[in-house]
């Protein structure tokens, strides 16, 4: 019988680099409320949220993951020409195919990279993470580079008042590579395809009538946030055993920005110590998707909440339903 040859393993895998990109258009809550029958306490109080991002015209999934994979690559101390694979997580990307991955890889000069896009909503980043993480470590290859990014206003319906002051655009990418001690813990995660109709784009986009017709985001919200509550403190305390880790041993914990009563309700579940710090970045970055997860980490790092070497419990989940829960060091 042949033997087939296989990669020789990498024994530890960690983030070498960070980077994040931010719309400049600022949209405030009472700019929101022009077309919803709502207000600015009635929205920081069901969600936390202040303010969000918009991108303009010229901002796309692809320019912005660009912008912030440049940033990641150069925090990295590496060059573009030694990725192995560029990985975008997203579904707001413009088209079904070509994927944003191959525009981002041509963009930054990634010519010797593979290149996909991963679809896994609100989840987006941490299965990513997960993905690379295993990759390295087997030896398929060396330097991952992994951006999240969402253009979540050319979806949602600004008529809607349980959706329109949600949802806001960005980018945050990082750079996956080999570390001298492993710097990602085992990825929870799982999925729900009974609850898929919990958040889902129109699933009647593609029928004659609506041909031409952007695609529209609908969620039920006490069905998510139910679900999330329910069970997404489970999930967390399952990646702090796989990783060895208990509460006391992290920094920060990173969850999925989607609402500021779901990480309150997380954080009192995992019982976190009072110097564990909480990102936020919701309330002035809205619900951003598979962006969420990096761009609340950038903001805590760029803050000096956290430094290079500190251990963060991330957790994103989402439309599927699905999630992803892993701790890691911060680059």
């Amino acid at each position: 019988m042949i033997t087939l040859n296989t990669p020789a393993p990498t024994a530890h895998a960690g983030i070498l680099g960070l980077g994040t990109f931010r719309p400049e258009r600022v949209v405030s809550n009472d700019e929101i409320c022009q077309r919803i029958d709502s207000n600015d306490e009635w929205i920081q109080e069901r969600s936390g949220i202040i303010e969000r991002r918009h991108g303009g015209p010229d901002e796309t999934v692809v320019t912005m993951a660009t912008a912030a994979a440049r940033k990641a690559i150069a925090d990295a101390g590496i060059t573009a020409q030694q990725l192995d694979l560029v990985m975008v997580a997203t579904v707001t990307h413009r088209y079904q195919t070509p994927s944003a991955a191959v525009e981002v890889a041509a963009a930054i000069g990634a010519v010797n990279a593979a290149a996909t896009d991963t679809s896994a909503a609100c989840a987006g980043f941490c299965y990513g993470l997960g993905i690379a993480d295993g990759m390295i470590r087997s030896g398929s290859a060396k330097y991952i580079l992994l951006i999240g990014a969402e253009k979540l206003s050319e979806i949602v319906n600004f008529e809607d008042r349980g959706t329109a002051f949600l949802f806001a655009d960005g980018a945050g990418a990082v750079v996956v590579g080999p570390t001298t001690a492993q710097g990602i813990g085992p990825t929870i995660w799982g999925a729900d395809g009974t609850q898929r109709d919990a958040i889902i784009m129109d699933p009647d986009i593609f029928t004659a009538e609506k041909a031409g017709t952007p695609s529209v985001l609908t969620m039920q919200g006490q069905q998510v946030f139910r679900w999330a509550v329910g069970q997404m403190g489970d999930v967390c305390a399952e990646a702090m055993a796989a990783a060895g880790v208990t509460a006391s041993d992290l920094s920060a914990f990173v969850p999925h920005q989607a609402n500021n009563r779901i990480t309150d309700a997380l954080v009192k579940q995992l019982d976190l110590p009072e110097n564990v710090v909480i990102a936020r970045d919701i309330q002035y970055s809205g619900n951003t998707s598979a962006a969420s997860v990096p761009l609340a980490l950038d903001r805590l790092r760029e803050n000096g909440e956290v430094k290079s070497g500190d251990l963060v419990l991330m957790v994103g989940f989402g439309a599927g339903l699905v999630h992803a829960a892993q701790v890691a060091l911060v680059p």
